[in-house]
């Protein structure tokens, strides 16, 4: 699991510096934001999956859907954050580095 989300994060980066390079300063700033507003939420999921995995007693199916809901809660809450609060927003790159990353676990699964 922690290899998956070390990769989203790499992913965020490497498509903000791709977008820095082709576009300019805001593209690349749009690109991690829109990266990070989908690694974040499934970090934030990893972590509290594995620790409900880890208490006495198993993993409670429920924790899983209601952690799925947080982070869906959690993305659209950043993705309006970001929206807000970052005026010069690129939205093809926020949203290509939002689909990278979303996407990047493919990258893992065709590895082995």
């Amino acid at each position: 699991m922690a290899r998956i989300i070390l990769l989203q994060f790499a992913a965020a980066f490497i498509a903000a510096l791709v977008a820095l390079l082709v576009s300019g300063l805001s593209s690349g700033i749009s690109a991690l934001l829109g990266g990070l507003c989908c690694a974040l939420p499934n970090a934030f999921f990893a972590l509290r999956l594995l620790s409900s995995v880890r208490k006495p007693g198993g993993a409670n199916p429920m924790n899983f859907f209601v952690g799925e809901f947080i982070k869906i809660a959690l993305t659209l809450a950043l993705m309006g954050a970001v929206v807000m609060f970052y005026p010069g927003l690129n939205w093809l790159a926020f949203l290509a580095a939002f689909i990278v990353v979303m996407k990047s676990y493919l990258i893992l699964l065709f590895r082995h």
